[in-house]
């Protein structure tokens, strides 16, 4: 089969961790014999240093023509780099939140599985963890408070902020059928996680996801508000498979839950829009202090490939071949810099991508 892959290089370390990536999905071609047809993209920070904006309408339509988009990640060092020094919508992080809107990405995926190798870097107990866990955040993320209307007045002297948190039915619904298929494909439970008791956007939250549960008889749907998971995730990960939830709590749970996990240099993401086509990237950011070094730890961006295979290109069994071949080379006791730990072998970004290839074959 021949697809068309976007592959935006990014800013910091994106280059050197895209490219290892890029690495492991040829020898995925090569192994069962598909055809992968790159596009290369612009978009944060590369994109002003040549366009002067941090994403054109050509890149949005060049994003468009494909059957997916792999991404490095994107940004620089707020405080030495020039990017932010301009105005708010032309920095390198607007260009994700334009693109985003424009490609109509609504479902945001971020997976936190820990890793019995790496079980060590797991801030909690190992009676918490116990055989370990594999969560799936599930965040809306085009609606809610991070889009609705705002302002900022002063009357009287006094000034005071409004942000709208704002949620339709459909908006609801089409992410609320995404995370019920996707927890099919795993362990069958959702759990959705809202402020019910507080919020009128989270009682409609509620009934629309209560709705959508009666065509899933096979899945298991548990209701939780926000303060309670947040504290269930410290407390009992082992419990969860899809975490459903809107923009805003999504937000605070996908980096509470990747801390659980140990390290978010291990962490993929997908950004998934009503068809089969997303935007894939790892959950860290671009390390600029470590840039060039070729030390920066790629398997986030490997393991974000794993999940275009999967979600966009429907290669299951190949999806399933990569994150063994991860497996495999952390059971061999191979570590970047930032996993490293005693008894273990260092090796440097291209030859994690190298030993991960050999793994494959």
């Amino acid at each position: 089969m021949e697809y068309r892959i976007g592959l935006i290089h990014g800013d910091g370390i994106g280059p050197e961790i895209v490219d290892e990536a890029k690495k492991v999905l040829d020898a995925v071609c090569e192994k069962y014999g598909h055809k992968f047809e790159y596009t290369n993209l612009l978009l944060g920070g590369a994109s002003i240093d040549v366009h002067g904006v941090p994403l054109t309408d050509e890149t949005i339509e060049e994003a468009k023509k494909c059957d997916a988009v792999l991404m490095g990640s994107i940004g620089g060092d707020a405080k030495t780099s020039p990017w932010y020094k301009l105005s708010p919508d032309k920095r390198p992080e607007a260009g994700l939140l334009k693109i985003r809107k424009s490609l109509g990405l609504f479902a945001n995926l971020r997976p936190a599985y820990l890793y019995q190798e790496l079980k060590d870097a797991c801030p909690l107990k190992e009676e918490i963890i116990g055989e370990g866990f594999d969560m799936l955040i599930m965040r809306e993320l085009t609606g809610g408070l991070y889009f609705g209307e705002r302002s900022t007045v002063e009357e009287n002297g006094i000034k005071k902020a409004t942000d709208t948190l704002t949620y339709s039915e459909p908006e609801i619904r089409r992410i609320a059928i995404r995370a019920f298929d996707i927890a099919r494909k795993r362990k069958k439970k959702v759990t959705s996680v809202d402020k019910a008791n507080v919020l009128d956007s989270s009682r409609l939250w509620r009934a629309v996801v209560e709705d959508v549960a009666k065509d899933y008889p096979d899945v298991t749907l548990e209701h939780m508000l926000v303060d309670n998971c947040a504290m269930q995730i410290v407390h009992n990960p082992c419990q969860f498979d899809v975490v459903l939830t809107e923009n805003m709590f999504g937000d605070i749970l996908s980096d509470e839950a990747s801390m659980v996990a140990g390290s978010i240099g291990m962490l993929s993401s997908a950004s998934l829009n009503e068809t089969k086509f997303g935007l894939y990237e790892p959950s860290h950011g671009s390390a600029p202090d470590i840039a060039g070094k070729n030390i920066a730890n790629p398997i986030a961006t490997v393991l974000s490939a794993a999940m275009m295979l999967r979600y966009s290109l429907d290669l299951d069994k190949e999806a399933e071949a990569v994150e063994n071949a991860v497996q495999k080379i952390l059971k061999d006791g191979y570590r970047t810099v930032d996993i490293m730990s005693e008894g273990c072998k260092k090796v440097s970004t291209s030859e994690m991508g190298d030993l991960l290839v050999k793994a494959l074959e």
